[in-house]
C-alpha cells in the first residue's frame, strides 16, 4: 500500500516517492500541502522558494494533473525519464511572457546545464495529483536533461494553435534520479541556502559534480500487460479510440493504413512500412523496414505489421496473433496493433515462447497519439481525415 502523510504531519515530514501527502480540509488556499512541504508557492505547474530570476531559485517544484489533453506530462518508470510541458498554455503571451515565470526558470536551468554551470541549477521535486482533493503524490527528484540527449533535444519551444492563434510553449524532458527517500534536513538545508550539506543525496551530487544521472528506473514485474493495462485510462482516451473504429468500421484494409502510420509516429527508425495487397495477404498487412545506426554504417532490419480493428470489448485472439508469428522470419520481428487489446492467453504465450513481437494495443494508440500532438476526438479526426481520405482507403 501507498504511504499516507497526514496533513498535520507535513512540516517535518521526509520525501518518500510516490507516498501521498494529504491536503487540509478547511475549504482554502492554506489547505495545500506543498507550501507545508517545501514553503514554496500554494499555485500553478511550477512553484519556487525563492525568485524565479537569474537561477536565484533555492528549490523548484514540477506539479501536474497528468490529465491535460493538450499538455500530456509523462513519466516513462522503466527508464525514468519526465516530460513536463512549460506554463505557457494559451495564446496572447510570447514564449517567456507568463505570470508564474515557469518558462524562464525552463530556459535559464537548461542554458546552465548545457554551459556546464550545473551548480546554478536548483534541485526539482516532481508531484502529482492526488486522487482526492489537495492530496498530492511525490514522484522523485529531477534534473534537467537526460543520458543521450543533446542541447537541441532535451528542450524544445513547440508550437501549437488555439482557436486559430499560434502560440509556442516548451516541452522539457528531465531525468527523475534515483533517490527513494528525500530528508527533511536537506529540504531545511535549501532552504537556508546550502544546498550540498552532508544531508545532499549522492544522486543529485554526482548529476551536479559530474553530470552523471542515475534514473530512477522501475523494471516490469510483469510478463504480460493484462487487460486493464493495455486500455485507455480515461474516458477522453476511450472516446479517441471510438473515433478511429468508428472511422475505419467495415473497413479493415483501411485500418491497415492508420496502423503503419501509428508505427511510425511511435517509432522515427521505422523507414519504410508497405501495405501488402489485401488479395495477395499472406497473412501480414505490412511489411517494413527498421534503421539501426547511422548514417552509411547502418543496417536495416524488416519487420511485418499486423493490424486488427477490433471494438474495445472484443480482444485478439491467439488466432489472430498466431497469424503474424507464423510468417515471421529469421531475423524479422512484428508489430501487432490493435484498437482493442490482447487476450491473455495469446499474450502468455507470446512472451513464454519468447517472440519477437511488439503489442500496441488501444491504450497504446492513444499514447502515442497524444505524444505527436493528437489529444482529443476532434483531433484525431481531423489526422484522420487529413491521412487517410475514405475515398482512397
Amino acid at each position: 500500500m501507498q504511504k499516507i502523510i497526514k496533513f498535520n504531519d507535513l512540516k517535518k515530514a521526509d520525501l518518500i516517492v510516490d507516498a501521498i501527502y494529504k491536503g487540509g480540509t478547511a475549504g482554502n488556499a492554506g489547505d495545500d500541502p506543498l507550501h507545508k512541504l517545501l514553503g514554496c508557492g500554494i499555485q500553478g505547474g511550477f512553484r519556487y522558494l525563492g525568485s524565479s530570476r537569474q537561477l536565484s531559485s533555492k528549490l523548484v517544484v514540477l506539479y501536474t494533473s497528468m490529465a491535460d489533453p493538450d499538455w500530456p506530462d509523462y513519466i516513462d518508470e522503466q527508464t525514468g525519464q519526465f516530460i513536463y510541458f512549460g506554463d505557457n498554455k494559451s495564446p496572447g503571451h510570447l514564449l517567456h511572457d507568463t505570470p508564474r515565470k515557469g518558462n524562464v526558470i525552463l530556459r535559464d536551468c537548461f542554458e546552465a546545464i548545457h554551459t556546464g554551470d550545473r551548480k546554478k541549477t536548483p534541485p526539482f521535486f516532481v508531484f502529482s495529483k492526488g486522487s482526492s482533493g489537495r492530496d498530492v503524490i511525490f514522484k522523485g527528484l529531477a534534473a534537467p536533461g537526460a543520458p543521450g540527449l543533446g542541447s537541441t533535444e532535451d528542450l524544445m519551444a513547440i508550437w501549437k494553435s488555439k482557436k486559430g492563434q499560434r502560440f509556442q510553449n516548451y516541452k522539457a524532458i528531465f531525468t527523475i534520479l534515483d533517490v527513494p527517500v528525500i530528508s527533511k534536513s536537506w529540504v531545511i538545508d535549501l532552504m537556508d541556502g546550502n544546498p550540498f550539506s552532508n544531508n545532499c543525496p549522492k544522486a543529485w551530487l554526482n548529476w551536479v559534480s559530474k553530470g552523471v544521472y542515475t534514473p530512477l528506473m522501475a523494471a516490469k514485474t510483469i510478463e504480460h500487460r493484462l487487460k486493464e493495462e493495455q486500455m485507455p485510462r480515461n474516458l477522453q482516451g476511450k472516446k479517441i479510440i471510438g473515433e478511429i473504429f468508428s472511422y475505419f468500421k467495415g473497413n479493415p484494409h483501411g485500418f491497415e493504413n492508420c496502423a503503419a502510420e501509428l508505427a511510425k509516429l511511435m517509432d522515427r527508425n521505422i523507414v519504410s512500412c508497405d501495405l501488402t495487397r489485401p488479395w495477395m495477404d499472406g497473412g501480414r498487412d505490412a511489411v517494413g523496414k527498421y534503421r539501426i545506426g547511422l548514417g552509411e554504417s547502418s543496417i536495416e532490419v524488416e519487420f511485418a505489421l499486423e493490424a486488427k480493428c477490433y471494438n474495445l470489448k472484443n480482444a485478439a485472439g491467439v488466432r489472430d496473433t498466431s497469424r503474424l508469428i507464423s510468417r515471421l522470419r529469421h531475423r524479422q520481428f512484428g508489430i501487432f496493433v490493435t484498437t482493442s487489446y490482447v487476450h491473455s492467453q495469446a499474450y502468455k504465450e507470446i512472451k513464454e515462447d519468447q517472440h519477437p513481437v511488439i503489442i500496441i494495443s488501444a491504450g497504446d494508440i492513444v499514447q502515442i497519439l497524444k505524444e505527436a500532438g493528437y489529444n482529443t476526438k476532434d483531433g484525431v479526426r481531423d489526422w484522420l481525415k487529413s491521412n487517410f481520405p475514405k475515398g482512397n482507403i
